[in-house]
């Protein structure tokens, strides 16, 4: 029970510390690029160096995939998360964001947690407690108090709305993409990377922005690969191991990451703001950390591919062609299986309850 939440924790929150510290790294780049080509680069610097990454591990010999295919009903889950997270998310955020404050931005784009858990709870059925949603309050309301550092103001409905909606098709991506968790993350994240990356580049240049010079565009590409790919590989791992609202509550704490970083390289003194978001998340990921969710449940039959060892979950026979030593990945099938133990809504777990 402990072992693997505690892994799907690292995870999230190892994503959410690589996206977190690109902000204040970016900071350099603010100012002398359009905000939508800045996001453009470092979408496409995701993409371009996971490519890159994946052409070396086939010319190697280790591109051997040991995760579960996409196939066309998976392809379609990633394509309509791609078009919702990677165009229309983008798309929203830069028109809403030409009729909007940053601060208040800043302020709304913190709904994107809250829009993830909601839609995993009660249109993609994923279980919760009140202790779970609790934490989720705590993160995102630590959130909100790093935001509103800033005055805020509502003016400019429109714009607003438009960032709201921004949040919205984001939360819906991040429960899609659960759907294809078991499949190759870096895969994943390449597609997502390109797709934005261009859909967010054309977006800049058409609203006046124009490309840079040869030294920004290599580091927003570093920046991306880092902030936006890796993070990205790492949040689908969490994905399979905590489901979709449990990874999006610690992937939240980014902001406070960004806070910290900030802290450290700009000297900027901790405010009121800090400490009381620090301690409202603290509370919120101690409350997730420290969940205990247990019941007798019921596996239906399924047939997937993934990494694993052979546990209560993992009874069958191997074949012939089938890797020996553990862990290891091959393609499996589990039986009706009802028991009682501690879990997570990963991919063996998506039971109603």
């Amino acid at each position: 029970m402990a072992a693997l939440p505690r892994r799907g924790a690292l995870f999230a929150l190892c994503s959410a510390i690589l996206f977190g510290a690109t902000t204040p790294f970016a900071k350099a780049l603010v100012g002398s690029i359009h905000p939508a080509v800045l996001a453009g680069l470092l979408y496409l610097g995701s993409g371009a160096g996971l490519l890159a990454y994946r052409v070396v591990q086939n010319l190697s010999g280790a591109g051997q995939s040991h995760h579960e295919h996409l196939g066309l009903r998976g392809s379609m889950w990633l394509g309509a998360a791609i078009l919702s997270g990677g165009v229309l998310g983008p798309l929203l955020l830069m028109v809403g964001l030409t009729n909007t404050l940053a601060s208040t931005a800043s302020l709304l784009l913190n709904l994107e947690g809250v829009f993830t858990a909601l839609l995993a709870w009660f249109v993609f059925r994923e279980n919760f407690d009140f202790r779970i949603a609790l934490g989720m309050g705590c993160i995102v309301a630590g959130a909100l108090a790093l935001s509103l550092q800033e005055s805020v103001s509502l003016a400019g409905m429109t714009g607003a709305v438009l960032v709201v909606g921004a949040c919205f098709a984001w939360a819906v991506d991040n429960n899609l993409t659960r759907k294809v968790a078991l499949s190759d993350p870096a895969q994943i994240a390449m597609l997502k990377g390109l797709v934005a990356g261009a859909v967010n580049l054309a977006g800049g240049l058409l609203a006046g922005g124009s490309i840079p010079d040869v030294a920004s565009i290599g580091y927003a590409a570093a920046l991306g690969f880092f902030g936006y790919g890796l993070s990205l590989v790492l949040f689908v791992l969490a994905l399979r191991e905590l489901g979709t609202a449990r990874t999006g509550a610690y992937y939240s704490t980014a902001p406070f990451v960004g806070a910290v970083i900030s802290l450290i390289i700009f000297n900027d003194p901790p405010t009121l703001a800090f400490i009381l978001a620090a301690l409202l998340m603290g509370i919120g990921v101690w409350l997730h950390l420290t969940e205990n969710h247990e019941h007798e449940h019921e596996h239906e039959p399924l047939t997937h591919t993934h990494w694993h060892v052979h546990d209560e979950h993992h009874l069958h026979e191997h074949g012939p062609d089938d890797p020996a030593g553990e862990p290891h990945a091959h393609k499996h099938d589990h039986t009706r299986l009802r028991h009682v133990h501690g879990h997570f809504p990963d991919a063996h777990h998506e039971h109603r309850h």
